[in-house]
């Protein structure tokens, strides 16, 4: 398969995707790639689509919690191949480079993100990154994790969307209704988090939009 000009973005949610949605349809060269949560849906889907295309290079985007303290809502953290061509523009845009680390779960407390942080000394948490840009390397396409942080270090979520997950990671409806009838008081968290997360997308949607413009 010969290579192309085109730019693969990968998000994990459709969610995650809208106001740069809106600019990509001005970029003729982006693809938006939705893998699905987890490692292994984020595996599949980017195989599948290798077997048809040849990116330039590979962006896997989308939202991450926080573990460096000093991050807030919204920042967006970045960490490229050495190869990756625009770690650059990423700087320039106002991104920062930082490390992720992939965990098989959600990091749901405060007390899970401050674990991690020791443990690992990574700057934000997320699910997919590591096996994209490890499936990545194998094709010999540079790749970048760019994220924004939809919820900071020191805030617990308000539900535990590990047990709200179907096995094959997909959203369970029915157990997420069920879980916010059975705890109302929740509802003003999770409305707070909807806006984090509309912002965060907003800022990661800018930080996107400077490194595809060429």
């Amino acid at each position: 398969m010969e290579s192309s000009d085109l730019i693969l973005v990968c998000f994990a949610l459709t969610t995650e995707t809208g106001p740069f949605r809106r600019v990509a349809r001005q970029r003729p060269r982006v693809r938006i790639l939705v893998t699905g949560m987890g490692p292994r849906n984020a595996e599949a889907t980017l195989r599948t689509w290798l077997t048809r295309n040849r990116p330039a290079w590979v962006a896997t985007c989308g939202f991450a919690g926080g573990l460096d303290p000093a991050l807030e809502h919204g920042a967006v953290v970045f960490e490229a191949d050495q190869d990756f061509p625009h770690s650059a523009a990423l700087l320039a845009a106002g991104a920062r480079a930082g490390r992720f680390h992939c965990s098989p779960t959600i990091a749901v407390t405060a007390a899970d993100k401050q674990r991690l942080r020791e443990e690992t000394g990574a700057a934000a948490v997320e699910m997919e990154s590591g096996v994209i840009r490890a499936v990545c390397r194998e094709h010999g396409v540079p790749s970048a994790t760019v994220r924004a942080i939809s919820d900071v270090a020191r805030e617990t979520l308000p539900l535990d969307f590990n047990r709200l997950a179907a096995p094959d990671w997909r959203v369970d409806y029915f157990k997420l209704a069920g879980a916010i009838l059975g705890t109302p008081g929740k509802l003003g968290e999770l409305l707070r988090l909807q806006r984090q997360t509309r912002q965060a997308a907003v800022r990661l949607a800018a930080v996107l939009a400077a490194v595809t413009a060429g």
